[in-house]
């Protein structure tokens, strides 16, 4: 009697899941030194399959003691990339927002830039390039970046074109580092934000990097200011837009950020 194989609604959810949460992994790792090291490990994997099957005793258990500690070792070795992953998971899929105290308690609080605000950055922007002024402007999204925040100089200042400009400028103390615009306000100005670990284009510095690095696991979004080149760029989700104009950034700022009403 013929046993045909029956599949079932959560079947289809569960490859779907499995499938989702690969392609999540591959996206974080990939273009990192991880990457490799994940092929590296699936290599070892397979060469102790085949020692297995080839009933080869001396090495098939030297090899299988590696493989009995294999998930304390890749904790161990991924320390980096499974925080960014739990990073990930809790921005990009709205947990902080279902856990929100603010959303519980019905409180309401100024989250985003307005048309005013934005002319303003713009303008800033393009005046830095003009004069090959290097800036980093982070703008938060729903993530707190406190932690990035507690690393500079705390200002909650206006956002306003001249002070952006004042704080880039060459021969200020704070240059070096990033601002952070969350709700309305420059939090802080001199901030340092983790570099990524992917490969990038070498033409592109630090300021490029940190930019990188701050959305891959936060939803902000950062304006970048060349100062070797006078080009803007623009990060969202780990990817840059190079050498755009004043009304390109304009119209990404007025996209990718909701307003206030």
């Amino acid at each position: 009697m013929m046993a045909f194989i029956t599949i079932r609604f959560l079947d289809i959810l569960d490859i779907f899941l499995v499938a989702l949460l690969l392609y999540q992994l591959y996206r974080l790792i990939k273009g990192t030194v991880a990457f490799n090291i994940v092929i590296g490990l699936f290599s070892l994997y397979l060469l102790w399959l085949v020692v297995r099957a080839l009933n080869m005793q001396l090495l098939g258990s030297i090899m299988g003691q590696f493989i009995g500690v294999g998930v304390l070792a890749l904790i161990i070795v991924f320390h980096p990339e499974i925080r960014k992953f739990l990073v990930f998971i809790g921005t990009n899929y709205n947990v902080n927002r279902l856990l929100s105290i603010d959303k519980l308690f019905g409180t309401a609080k100024v989250k985003t830039i307005n048309q005013e605000q934005i002319e303003n950055l713009v303008d800033a922007c393009v005046s830095m390039a003009k004069s090959k002024t290097g800036a980093l402007i982070v703008i938060a999204g729903d993530s707190e970046l406190t932690d990035y925040i507690n690393t500079g100089e705390k200002l909650n200042a206006r956002i306003s074109s001249s002070l952006i400009r004042t704080i880039f400028f060459k021969n200020s103390p704070l240059h070096d580092g990033a601002i952070i615009i969350k709700e309305n306000k420059i939090k802080a100005a001199g901030c340092i934000l983790p570099l990524t670990q992917k490969e990038l284009d070498q033409m592109l510095g630090l300021r490029h990097r940190a930019a990188v690095g701050i959305t891959e696991s936060t939803d902000a979004v950062v304006v970048i200011v060349s100062e070797e080149r006078g080009s803007i760029s623009f990060t969202k989700d780990g990817e840059i837009k190079r050498r755009i104009s004043k009304e390109v950034l304009t119209t990404l700022l007025e996209e990718n950020i909701v307003r206030s009403e």
